[in-house]
């Protein structure tokens, strides 16, 4: 939202005296202590707590609006209104006599100058608190010391996400993108592209829509973002930049709401497909795809154009076979994808959770047999025959015609009712390694005896009872050990715990020549 109060209510000292010590993330409440939501008031750097916790920062708002007696405002009135705040751990702006998140900045930039002070403050405590770390561990061994923490201890060299409000959701796909190596290396080796000229040539700055900048590229955020992660420089990186293009040109995903993760990632991927295809910093798509020679043409699966990198790893294709109840006649289709969406069978819909003891525990194994098996469309799916000339009574199947290097897993976990969206919170077991998917394949005799095999690179899990609400996390695997991906925060943790986890979307990769016996 454009505020029109930032000139009125902007006018804080960036001086560090003036704000507590430690990172602003951590910043305690100046009424009732509470290092929750810490909110800095933008006109007198006063630190109060967010509406979830106390609400102290609101009251601050309004004990600074007096009644006016008279028809006009003093002087001092006019020039600070105490209106706008910033959260001092996703740094995003908001005005409380708009009562809304702010995207705009004042003409002198005073809004970003305040989001670096406060992010130098926090890189500067947090770069502190690193080398703290480091030394404690200098004399011990560092594999042994996490591995025993089981979950507890914050992993050496893996980098989180900031939240820059309710960007979990983007967090978790961006953390499970980052660890599917073939597909992280390909951006990370693309050459860098300077989007911005002039004065700001060069600078990473905060990008609000009333900048008008149009010379945005998905391709070169995401690359700046996959190369901030795992670099072991910082704890925390904030995407702003990644996330004010994906507002710029996904505008189903502006504003400060929770959004569907499994949307959000097929709209990123299929942003950077088309935006692949038009080439890149002046190179063409296709000699981008030549420098990497794992990904030859048989590997290709076109969808809407070209094929990218995109396609090249999680495309794959489908046999979609409807046969008519009536005359017998069959139809056959070749459809693209890049996911697979699986309905949790309904017999399992009402087991919440792993150790109830009424009836089978639903596998994935389950879920994929439901997708694939012969299928009766009922009344309202009634197939067009061409030989009857009219709609008939049918039967369809799935088959899979080529299977993806990378096979992303999409349960569908939110359904419709009447008016209502709700969350099928059943647990599904999956395996870690060797899920065999050769008898979903439309010609297996076709495949090696372990070309069909895949291991899990990274789970999202959605916490929570509503698609609209809630919190997303992932898990995923880095050099042989398992992490735990909570926007900022990253963990060290148990193969265990991961399978625990109910799955929202698995990213399992195709298992390499050295592959093993374990099978789904």
């Amino acid at each position: 939202m454009e505020c029109p109060h930032l000139s009125s209510s902007v006018c804080i000292a960036l001086d560090s005296a003036k704000f507590p010590n430690g990172s602003p993330s951590s910043w305690c409440c100046s009424v009732c202590r509470s290092n929750k939501s810490p909110w800095v008031c933008l006109t007198c750097s006063s630190v109060h707590c967010g509406r979830y916790v106390n609400g102290h920062a609101k009251k601050h708002y309004e004990d600074a609006q007096v009644p006016l007696t008279n028809h006009k405002k003093s002087e001092k009135q006019d020039k600070a209104q105490h209106t706008v705040c910033m959260d001092c751990s996703s740094y995003s702006t908001y005005c409380y006599r708009c009562d809304d998140f702010v995207v705009n900045d004042t003409k002198l930039g005073l809004v970003q100058k305040v989001r670096e002070h406060l992010q130098n403050l926090e890189n500067s405590a947090f770069t502190a608190d690193r080398h703290r770390k480091r030394k404690l561990l200098e004399n011990t061994s560092l594999n042994s010391k996490l591995l025993k923490v089981n979950g507890s201890t914050t992993a050496i060299c893996a980098t989180g996400l900031r939240n820059l409000g309710n960007t979990c959701f983007m967090n978790a796909i961006l953390q499970s993108l980052s660890n599917i190596e073939q597909f992280c290396c390909y951006f990370k080796e693309l050459p860098a592209v300077e989007l911005r000229n002039g004065k700001t040539a060069g600078r990473r700055t905060y990008h609000t829509r009333s900048q008008g900048d149009n010379n945005v590229s998905l391709v070169e955020e995401f690359r700046k973002t996959l190369c901030a992660l795992w670099q072991g420089s910082q704890t925390a990186f904030s995407p702003e930049s990644l996330f004010y293009v994906v507002w710029k040109i996904m505008p189903n995903f502006r504003g400060y709401q929770q959004q569907d993760a499994h949307e959000f990632m097929r709209y990123l991927l299929d942003h950077l497909h088309l935006e692949l295809q038009g080439g890149f910093n002046g190179v063409s798509r296709s000699a981008l795809l030549q420098e990497n020679s794992t990904l030859s043409a048989s590997n290709k699966c076109c969808i809407n154009g070209a094929s990218t990198v995109v396609t090249a790893i999680f495309g794959g294709i489908l046999q979609n076979e409807v046969n008519c109840l009536i005359c017998g006649t069959e139809s056959r289709k070749f459809d693209p994808f890049l996911d697979l969406s699986l309905d949790i069978p309904s017999q399992f819909r009402n087991k919440r959770s792993k150790n109830q003891e009424n009836g089978p525990v639903c596998s994935l194994r389950d879920c994929l047999r439901s997708f694939t098996d012969l299928e009766e469309l009922d009344e309202t799916e009634l197939y067009m025959c061409h030989k009857c000339k009219k709609k008939q009574k049918s039967t369809k199947k799935f088959w899979i015609q080529k299977l993806p290097k990378v096979l992303c897993l999409h349960l569908k976990r939110f359904h419709w009712t009447a008016y209502l969206r709700n969350k099928v919170d059943t647990y599904v077991e999956f395996p870690l390694r060797g899920l065999d998917m050769k008898c979903y394949l439309l010609e297996p005799e076709n495949s090696g005896p372990e070309s069909c095999l895949y291991d899990l690179a990274a789970v999202v899990v959605h916490h929570g009872s509503g698609v609209g609400s809630g919190h997303y996390t992932a898990y995923a695997t880095h050099e042989g050990r398992w992490f735990h991906f909570n926007d900022s925060t990253v963990t060290l943790t148990e193969e265990d715990t991961v399978l625990k986890a109910k799955a929202y979307i698995l990213f399992y990769v195709e298992r390499q020549a050295k592959a093993g016996s374990d099978k789904l």
